[in-house]
């Protein structure tokens, strides 16, 4: 067979200079170290800053390197690996979550939540935000929406504001009999309230597992969980708990 269209395009300068600064991690930065700055890089290989900033941001998104804030690029440590579970797994909230609520709040959802819950676009919906912190370091940030519905029970007295709110609507999704879970997996860049909560700069690259929780014949239950892409390595198993893999040495729950 001949060679194809693909096969004789060249390899763009930018992957090849990726493939090298690779090599240069290796060899010469430690974990955490502030790589220099762009000009000084470019001047170095021999690039423009264009060609430089398509390698840092493909080492970024493979999870070589992390843009931080008032910091700048620095070398990172290699990724942690996440089980997200089993296909059944169990209710947000439940016994070894390692989420921590933030807040809630009653409010229609965005009109493409309303479309995945098979509600009315003006139907209110719990939004709960958590957070998840491994190491002293945000690794990812979540948005559980429960239409009131699932949680008829739900007072006001009972949750009046913030995490407690959040805890108590947790609770309540808790008392349903959970049929099962579906989920999938997209690469896509955080959004600036994203950004904020996982102390990246917005467009930074992230993992979206979007999960939903079915009782009653229906969708009772939908969450956005949005994980840094630098830092994580999405895996799943059979095993509801989610863990937390530093490495073939280390490991913790």
């Amino acid at each position: 067979m001949g060679t194809t269209q693909l096969e004789s395009v060249p390899e763009p300068k930018y992957w090849h200079l990726k493939t090298v600064l690779s090599e240069a991690l290796d060899s010469e930065f430690a974990v955490g170290e502030i790589l220099p700055n762009e000009r000084d890089l470019a001047a170095r290989f021999g690039v423009a800053r264009a060609t430089l900033r398509q390698a840092l941001e493909q080492l970024e998104l493979e999870g070589r390197l992390q843009r931080r804030r008032g910091v700048g690029t620095t070398v990172a440590p290699p990724r942690m690996g996440v089980a997200v579970g089993s296909a059944q797994g169990t209710w947000p909230g439940a016994a070894g979550d390692a989420w921590q609520p933030a807040d809630s709040e009653l409010a229609p959802a965005p009109a493409e939540v309303a479309r995945a819950l098979d509600i009315d676009p003006d139907e209110p919906v719990h939004t709960v935000r958590r957070t998840r912190v491994s190491h002293g370091q945000p690794v990812a940030a979540e948005l559980l929406y429960v239409p009131a519905g699932s949680v008829p029970d739900l007072t006001a007295i009972d949750a009046p504001a913030g995490a407690a709110r959040a805890r108590a609507v947790l609770r309540e999704l808790g008392r349903l009999a959970l049929e099962g879970q579906d989920r999938s997996v997209e690469l896509g860049s955080a959004r600036a309230d994203d950004a904020k909560a996982l102390d990246r700069l917005p467009g930074a690259p992230v993992l979206v597992v979007t999960t939903r929780f079915l009782a009653g014949g229906r969708t009772a239950a939908l969450s956005m969980a949005t994980y840094r892409a630098d830092t994580c390595r999405l895996t799943f198993g059979d095993q509801g708990a989610v863990e937390i893999h530093h490495g073939p040495e280390q490991r913790a729950s």
